[in-house]
């Protein structure tokens, strides 16, 4: 059996504050919303940027001023590292995230923010290379993504693993097929 990832329920305390950072930061649209079960005072939203999912991300406003989630961050992938700087700097105009920065793990090159309330993001997308993980290095988010290329080279290039990403993840569906 496969897994895939679908969703994350998150523990929210402004429930208004997160619906809106969500859809005016990261283009999320409320797909349902209610209360969590009948005649309960607990309201959940629901949002989905995709047709295919009726919510990738829920949120459940019953954090109150208890402790933090322990959700370390929830990553988001998209198609290309011009999408992942276009992010960067909607984050900083918008001014709502905290802590936005870029990280390269050598297979990916993200941005990673804290949302409104404290919870952990990544939105990334794959870099042309694969790498045994975990790796991270600092990323400037303002480099060409000629520069970046180089860079992750010069970076991860003497890393084990360190090959083109088609070959990597061929092998890597191979082992995953033997170990199945």
């Amino acid at each position: 059996m496969k897994l895939r990832w679908s969703h994350a329920v998150i523990y929210v305390r402004d429930l208004e504050a997160m619906i809106a950072f969500y859809r005016d930061v990261l283009g999320f649209e409320v797909s349902d919303r209610g209360p969590l079960a009948p005649g309960a005072d607990i309201q959940i939203a629901f949002l989905s940027q995709v047709g295919s999912d009726h919510h990738q991300l829920a949120f459940a406003a019953v954090r109150g001023d208890g402790p933090s989630t322990t959700l370390d961050h929830m990553a988001f992938r998209v198609e290309s590292f011009a999408d992942v700087k276009a992010m960067a700097e909607k984050l900083e105009k918008d001014g709502r995230a905290a802590d936005v920065h870029g990280l390269n793990h050598g297979n990916a090159w993200s941005v990673y923010f804290k949302d409104p309330e404290g919870n952990g993001l990544e939105v990334f997308c794959d870099s042309p290379f694969g790498v045994q993980q975990p790796q991270v290095k600092p990323l400037e988010l303002s480099m060409s993504e000629e520069e970046l290329f180089a860079h992750t080279v010069k970076e991860f290039g003497d890393e084990p693993g360190f090959m083109p990403a088609d070959e990597f993840y061929a092998a890597h569906r191979k082992r995953l097929d033997d170990e199945g």
